[in-house]
Order: structure tokens, then sequence, then C-alpha cells
């Protein structure tokens, strides 16, 4: 299975993607904002990977001037209707369909793991305003809580993939960005909680591209043992789940 494949599998759940994905903190905005030596409120904004615009919500609310890049036709839709003001364009992080040294700021979440890196950094840096940032950041699994990482290492056994918190940057990355254009990369792990209900928690494990790609009804078999397990552990079937995460901001001069 291609990582073109997977990434275009979302629109398969687009509405599911939508209703039960989770959000981003407060302080992982305030750290963009430190990284940038700006306030978000007035600056322009591409947010690549917008899929159904969880992230681009959150950046119109702290006042961003917000363009969305979505390759995904079901999420493009999507976002349309959340965010009916945010105007959107069809591409990807490969070759942005943005002007040069138009855009402050470029955020991928969730979404730098689908770009081919020798080819998105230059369309980052092409974008980018002098004094721009490049923000990428993904929800990545708490291992230190004993059942998220039990559930982790299930879904991962069940999906055919290496157990590990997520697809992320590693160091080798951040010093690769810090030497392109003299970019100046900080990094930061942000824990967070959200609480839902179990359905919703269950559609969110459905909705990764891993799982979307495999037979349905070997899917809906895992996830009925994973309602039986989980209704043991929350009786009332509210689920707490925490996450960090894990996010890089790449400033240029």
């Amino acid at each position: 299975m291609t990582a073109g494949s997977r990434a275009h599998s979302f629109n398969l759940a687009a509405a599911q993607y939508d209703a039960s994905r989770p959000s981003y903190p407060p302080a992982l905005f305030d750290f963009i904002e430190e990284c940038a030596s700006r306030p978000l409120a007035g600056i322009r904004v591409a947010d690549v990977g917008a899929g159904t615009g969880i992230a681009s919500t959150l950046l119109r609310q702290r006042g961003a001037d917000v363009i969305a890049v979505e390759p995904g036709e079901a999420m493009a839709t999507a976002f349309q209707r959340a965010l009916p003001g945010v105007p959107i364009v069809r591409g990807d992080g490969n070759a942005l369909p943005l002007a040069d040294s138009s855009h402050d700021l470029i955020t991928y979440a969730q979404s730098w793991q689908w770009t081919d890196t020798p080819r998105s950094v230059p369309e980052a840096l092409r974008v980018l305003r002098p004094g721009g940032a490049l923000a990428i950041w993904w929800n990545t699994t708490a291992f230190d809580v004993p059942w998220i990482r039990a559930q982790h290492e299930r879904i991962a056994h069940h999906c055919g993939v290496p157990p590990r918190s997520a697809v992320r940057p590693d160091d080798s990355e951040a010093v690769r960005l810090a030497g392109l254009a003299g970019l100046r990369v900080a990094r930061r792990h942000i824990r967070w909680q959200r609480t839902v209900p179990l359905d919703t928690h269950l559609a969110n494990i459905s909705s990764r591209s891993a799982f979307l790609v495999l037979d349905q009804t070997t899917n809906r078999a895992f996830l009925a043992e994973e309602r039986t397990r989980l209704r043991e552990a929350f009786p009332d079937e509210t689920v707490e789940e925490t996450y960090v995460v894990d996010l890089l901001v790449a400033a240029r001069p």
C-alpha cells in the first residue's frame, strides 16, 4: 500500500474524521507565536493538508488570515461546510499552489508525512516571506498511560505496522531543516487531554489511514473487541484520551 493511497483514503471517511479527530491545545499556538516572535492575529497562514479544517478553525480563532491547501475532494468539501468563509485550494505540500513570498506561516497539522521532504521544504521556503515560519505537528500517543500504550500496540498489530508514538520529524530532520537557509528550529512536546464518548473514541481509531485501507469486516471485528475491553475500563462509556503534541517550528530570518 503506497503512501499516496493511504493519504487519499481519508476521503472515504471525511465526515467521520471531522466528527471524531482530536483538536489541538492552546499551548501549541502559543509556542508558534513565541517562535515566530509575533501574534497570529493578522498574519497570512497557509494550512497545508488542511483536511476538514480542525487546525484552520483554531488559527482563525487566533485572528490569522488563513488559506487552506487540501488534495482530497471529500475532505475539501467537508472543510467548506465547516469554514465557508475560508478560501481553500486543491494541492499538496510538494507543489504549493501559492505565490512566492506570500505567507508568514505555513502549517502542517498531521500532514507532513504525506510530503516528499526534498520537494516540500523548498516549496515552503519559496512561499514563506522573510521572517516567516514553518510549523509541523502531530498528536502522538502517550505511551506512559498503560491502557493507551496497550491499545496502540493492538492497533499496530491489527494494521500490520510497527508500534510507535507517531510518524514525526526525528532529530536528523530537525538538523537538516536548520541547515536550510539558516532556519532557526525549535521543538516542543505538549501534553493535553480530552474526554469523549466511547463511540467517538472508536470512530477516531477507525478514521486512521492504516485502518481505512484494510478489510472492513476485519476492522468491525477488531472494533467490537475494543469496545468490550474499554467498557471494562470505562463503564460509563466516557473515555479520557491523553495526547502529546510533537511540534516543530522552523523560522527563517
